[in-house]
């Protein structure tokens, strides 16, 4: 007779990395109106099933599914009737899964209700134990980065997750209690799917903007073995940030570096901050500040044949970018030598040196050092000791 009770049943406590849990009674533990007497897991013909949005029912009879639902709200158990297989959302998609796990039919024995969260679990969070190979056309060179993020996933079919992902005999999973099983694989296709930026060309710069794409390409990688098999699929990726190995970071800043010093107005700037720096230098040196000018005499005479060479090469580039020039006399403009209105010559750029003004320690004249140090300071007439402005 108290096997005959009614119930009702509904999910176990369900967090947003909750994936499943089992079905319990609702106020079995109540000291009023309870039923004490009946056999454990055993579910009367008529009780209700609670089933709630974005929630997957499953009745197991034995170890074996008899039925399931979708169906957001109150579920029946008929022990004596054909599965009634309401889908809910997911209509017949996993009609298939169905007939491949179903084993039903037996005399209730062991009866138990279990619940497959089909919401997005979000948050999962990855990192890349050993660096990936990351191969950037930019740099012409193969780096080595690390990365982390997180990542979501959906059950898009419940039977073939609690078949092949849940573990025996439990009643209550989260998501990180399974994490570590699959994170191999997916640490696996998300090098897979990087390799794929770096097979188009992407600077691996922009990686943290592909997103949405790497996320598509982790569902395509992982298709056959996680959603076919096992129930789930990516939804999204989130690659929180990038960092490159020791040599890989040396590697880029000294290409970046070297693209800066071939643009040659910054070639010029760090000539003359070299040339300021080293008469501060010397104008400080109070022992010996003649034999200091002696030496960057010397060096100069290097760094002056850098410049001017630097110098010319910025002319030839502002030669070939200037496309156009107005003629001084009739103001036409033209592309060619000489002008097409009145044959006026094109005039030559005349290189502007930059100002590199310097003040004598003795008098605080300020002097432009741009074409040379003087020997003595045209001001007060004493040997010239320059220091900083």
């Amino acid at each position: 007779m108290a096997d005959q009770w009614l119930e009702v049943i509904e999910p176990n406590e369900m967090s947003d990395q909750t994936v499943f849990t089992k079905g319990i009674k609702v106020r079995k533990d109540a000291k009023r109106g309870s039923n004490r007497k009946g056999t454990e897991d055993v579910i009367t013909d008529g009780s209700i099933v609670h089933v709630y949005e974005n929630m997957m029912m499953i009745l197991v009879d034995g170890g074996k599914i008899i039925d399931y639902t979708a169906e957001p709200g109150y579920y029946t158990v008929k022990n004596d009737t054909a599965p009634s297989l309401f889908n809910g959302d997911l209509r017949d998609s996993i009609q298939e899964s169905f007939f491949r796990f179903k084993f039903g039919g037996t005399t209730p024995q062991k009866q138990e209700v279990y619940y497959v969260n089909l919401q997005e679990i979000k948050g999962i969070k990855f990192g890349t134990a050993t660096p990936l190979q990351y191969f950037d056309n930019f740099y012409n060179a193969e780096l080595f980065l690390r990365t982390h993020g997180t990542y979501s996933i959906k059950i898009t079919d419940p039977l073939a997750f609690y078949a092949n992902v849940i573990p025996k005999n439990a009643d209550h999973v989260e998501i990180q209690e399974i994490n570590d099983q699959y994170l191999a694989e997916f640490l696996t296709a998300l090098n897979t799917s990087i390799n794929q930026y770096s097979a188009q060309g992407e600077r691996v710069s922009f990686l943290t903007s592909k997103s949405m794409e790497l996320s598509k390409y982790m569902a395509s990688v992982l298709d056959e073995d996680w959603k076919q098999l096992r129930g789930m699929e990516i939804v999204s990726v989130a690659v929180a940030s990038i960092s490159y190995t020791d040599d890989s970071q040396k590697l880029i800043n000294m290409r970046n570096q070297g693209a800066m010093l071939g643009d040659p107005s910054i070639r010029e700037g760090f000539v003359q901050g070299a040339v300021a720096r080293g008469l501060e230098a010397a104008g400080s040196n109070t022992g010996g500040a003649t034999n200091a000018f002696m030496g960057m005499n010397m060096g100069g005479q290097n760094l002056a044949g850098f410049s001017q060479t630097n110098q010319a090469q910025m002319q030839a580039q502002a030669e070939n970018k200037a496309d156009t020039w107005t003629c001084p006399e009739c103001n036409t403009k033209n592309t060619g030598k000489f002008c097409s209105n009145c044959g006026q010559a094109k005039p030559s750029a005349t290189p502007v040196m930059p100002e590199l003004n310097m003040a004598c320690n003795e008098c605080g004249a300020v002097v432009n050092l741009a074409n040379g140090v003087p020997k003595f300071c045209p001001e007060c007439g004493k040997p010239f000791v320059a220091k900083a402005l």
